[in-house]
């Protein structure tokens, strides 16, 4: 099954190792994004797939296309406009200190889009997915015009539409307050995934008390805060919500649920010690979901237990992008996580 996912993908720069962005006097520099790096994900376990964006017109523009069809992403459907690609400095936390994250995204091309500037038909073309995120209506009015457009095409189409709620407050600035647009946009949804805060922060469904500092999130209690949103939205056939206890920036637990027809599967829990890099975590998730619901149709503890092991691995892994394979996964999946060397 062919799979098209659309948003914004932007320049990442990171101070070397583990200094700040004040001590810093050169930045890493990787591209990444949320629906890029679940098509980067899909790629990889040899799904065909496609990312749909707009960028500039420049050299800039051009590393970044690079850097995805590197990756065995089609960017046949990327179009060109506007002045700059957004960016973003991320300072890697350690230990107590926390990450942080500082957005120079403003007026970016994406940002600048419009409804008719993409072929939906044209890029729907042999699809039978469609895949967006809660950070791409965030972006501008035009960009929650175009995500709206998009997800309304597809309908049209018969593709299954998933989403992933990814709230993220520095962003929802332009004018319509997050749950209003979400709401609108969530109803042409099939599947749906967020963290323990998404739905809480987007529509005020709560999981009852729960602490993610402890490092121990209990799954159950998140069985209501799906029902909750099934009920909210009656085309939702799958939910899962990814479950991170966060005992430091390094050290992590790592667990998910998902449910289905009124069922709830809940996935092991990792303890993820020495964490190199969580971002893109939840994108790793949501590849690792999409290839599941494909490729194991019905076999929804499989498709769980592969998608948290997927984003687990990730936490292993510097960018964003998830840079693993279906076999590595499944051998996380299986209880090899010994880290010997593979001769």
């Amino acid at each position: 099954m062919r799979v098209v996912t659309f948003g914004e993908i932007m320049m990442r720069l990171s101070p070397p190792g583990f200094q700040r962005i004040s001590q810093a006097s050169s930045f890493d520099v990787i591209y990444g994004g949320g629906e890029a790096n679940v098509a980067v994900s899909l790629a990889n376990y040899g799904v065909p797939v496609a990312y749909v964006t707009r960028l500039p017109a420049n050299e800039v523009g051009e590393a970044c296309r690079r850097s995805l069809s590197a990756q065995g992403v089609d960017t046949s459907q990327i179009i060109t406009g506007g002045k700059r690609l957004g960016i973003y400095f991320l300072e890697m936390g350690a230990s107590s200190r926390s990450s942080l994250v500082v957005y120079d995204r403003a007026g970016s091309s994406i940002a600048e889009i419009a409804p008719g500037m993409v072929d939906w038909g044209k890029a729907f073309q042999g699809a039978g997915w469609f895949h967006w995120t809660g950070i791409t209506p965030a972006i501008s009015r035009g960009a929650a015009e175009v995500c709206l457009e998009a997800v309304k095409a597809a309908k049209s189409a018969g593709l299954i539409i998933s989403c992933d709620l990814n709230y993220r407050a520095k962003l929802w600035k332009w004018g319509r307050p997050a749950g209003e647009v979400m709401d609108e946009l969530v109803r042409y949804c099939d599947v749906a995934i967020g963290n323990e805060e998404d739905a809480a922060k987007v529509f005020g469904i709560h999981a009852a008390d729960t602490d993610v500092t402890s490092g121990q999130v209990e799954a159950d209690k998140y069985r209501a805060v799906c029902e909750q949103l099934a009920e909210r939205f009656p085309n939702l056939k799958t939910i899962a919500v990814t479950l991170r206890g966060s005992l430091s920036a390094s050290h992590n637990t790592w667990s998910a649920v998902l449910w289905h027809g009124g069922q709830l599967w809940q996935a092991p829990q990792y303890d993820i010690t020495h964490i190199v890099d969580r971002v893109g975590a939840g994108d790793a998730f949501m590849g690792g979901l999409i290839y599941g619901l494909i490729s194991h149709e019905g076999d929804y503890q499989w498709v769980l237990d592969f998608a948290t092991a997927a984003s687990c691995l990730k936490h292993t892994i510097f960018g964003d992008f998830n840079a693993v394979s279906v076999n590595e996964v499944t051998k996380l999946m299986r209880g090899d996580a010994s880290g010997r060397v593979a001769r």
